[in-house]
């Protein structure tokens, strides 16, 4: 019997790499990473050259079954274009559709399409939920050229007979997470105290095995076929929770102390970090009720595993 082939692009950022050890370690399919540089998976598993950004860059796609498409232009805290949505429009949608053009010339039979919360918004009323089917409604340039990829995606799906499977995923954390979550680990390992002891927000976060566990259920089940499906842990968390959670991964040594949420916006404000405040302080809530009901998923890794292991990786990253 013939193992499938999936291509995973992106396979040297933080979601694409998780999927191929993941079909690594499965062993029910025969993963090749797409990278634009040199890759840790060489000598693993097939590895093809592939960069989102060069128009004349096409993956080979020779006995391909299944595209996972998590390469992106991910959101940029500083901005330098002078048209970010038109940078953004160039990888996220032309390079997408470049690419989904290449998989159905080569008979490729499904797609899958990781992209973002952003597509439905920037946040929720608290106890209110995003859903899979809502109407999008992006905010920056990240979330509009997402939107508008799997807009492109769904068309181009319907001309072609390609299946289209769309993931949103919202903040996702794991060994090996960067930016923010990061800067909050460094944060939190150094001892320096946290005026987030008394945020009483909700946000939805997922682990990169439960990510990944979503994907790799997409790439054969027959009720995802041009679904999409939004995906997080399954329990929602307050910033004051998500930060008690890691400070007992930490060994309980951290430092939260409670500040009211309105002089914590003036002083964001005051340092013209308003936008960063709330997030901090905002909700963000996903329905992923719709994963079960079509599929059967539920999230395999719990909240405290999957941060439990997040800080172990951290401060063994911290020992070399």
């Amino acid at each position: 019997m013939t193992i499938p082939k999936i291509l995973v692009t992106g396979a040297s950022g933080f979601v694409g790499a998780a999927v191929v050890f993941r079909l690594l370690l499965d062993k029910k399919f025969v993963p090749v990473a797409a990278v634009r540089g040199v890759s840790l998976f060489t000598g693993l598993c097939p590895v093809v050259y592939f960069d989102l950004t060069d128009p004349e860059s096409l993956p080979v796609l020779d006995d391909v079954d299944v595209v996972i498409h998590a390469a992106a232009r991910v959101h940029v805290m500083k901005e330098t274009a002078i048209d970010a949505l038109a940078e953004f429009r160039k990888v996220n949608v032309e390079g997408t559709l470049r690419l989904a053009r290449r998989a159905a010339e080569a008979k490729v039979t499904r797609f899958i399409f990781v992209s973002s919360i952003k597509v439905n918004g920037e946040s929720t009323g608290l106890g209110e939920n995003f859903k899979a089917d809502d109407c999008p409604a992006p905010v920056d340039e990240y979330g509009i050229s997402k939107h508008e990829a799997e807009e492109a995606l769904k068309r181009f799906g319907r001309d072609t007979g390609m299946e289209i499977v769309i993931i949103r995923p919202p903040l996702v954390y794991g060994p090996g997470v960067k930016a923010n979550f990061l800067s909050m680990m460094v944060w939190l390992n150094k001892g320096i105290p946290l005026p987030l002891g008394a945020v009483r927000n909700r946000r939805s976060l997922v682990a990169i095995g439960n990510l990944t566990d979503l994907i790799v259920t997409c790439i054969e089940h027959p009720a995802a076929a041009n679904q999409t499906f939004l995906v997080s842990d399954g329990r929602d968390l307050s910033t004051t929770q998500l930060l008690k959670y890691l400070t007992g991964a930490f060994g309980g040594k951290a430092s939260i102390f409670p500040l009211p949420e309105r002089i914590l916006i003036m002083v964001a404000s005051m340092l013209g970090k308003r936008a960063v405040a709330q997030r901090i302080l905002g909700s963000l809530q996903v329905d992923i009720r719709k994963n079960y009901d079509l599929l059967g998923w539920t999230p395999p890794i719990s909240t405290e595993i999957a941060m439990h292991q997040t800080v172990r990786h951290f401060l063994e990253g911290q020992k070399k």
